[in-house]
């Protein structure tokens, strides 16, 4: 059964500029990821991603994209995974997240978010794989962001 997030994707990126609207959408739903501009790229059960812009914004005084920003566009990348992916009947929120900084982050990001499908029926403790990588394929920061997953009421 597709969820209302994936139903939307699906329905939006079939005409021309849909992924664009889907985001800020996305973004309008929870306006803290408005600051890094999204661009959704893939979303289904189990996976997201999008590419987070490098632009002055989101920059460091080194002119790199700031850690906290990367963290945002994991963050989001991560939302759109759990809407997608969540079983009916039930709810997550985030209760942490562990990151590591392994390269500078000189260009645009691409942000993706990754669980397996047993994680989601096991729970209540959801583990989420992220990373983002530079457009040369460098992984600039990885990490996991845990979900607690429980009934709706």
């Amino acid at each position: 059964m597709a969820t209302q997030v994936i139903e939307m994707w699906d329905r939006l990126k079939a005409v021309p500029g849909g992924d664009r609207v889907f985001s800020r959408a996305f973004a309008w739903k929870a306006p803290y990821f408005r600051t890094i501009r999204p661009r959704f790229v893939q979303i289904g059960p189990n996976y997201a991603s999008l590419v987070l812009p490098k632009r002055r914004a989101v920059q460091n005084h080194i002119g790199t994209v700031h850690a906290i920003a990367a963290c945002n566009g994991l963050e989001a990348a991560m939302g759109a995974l759990a809407e997608a992916t969540v079983p009916a009947g039930k709810r997550w929120l985030p209760k942490g997240m562990e990151v590591a900084y392994l390269a500078k982050s000189t260009s645009d990001l691409t942000c993706s978010a990754e669980t397996d499908p047993d994680d989601w029926t096991t729970g209540p403790d959801v583990p989420v794989r992220v990373k983002a990588t530079r457009d040369d394929g460098t992984v600039v920061v990885e990490g996991t962001i845990h979900l607690w997953v429980t009934d709706r009421k």
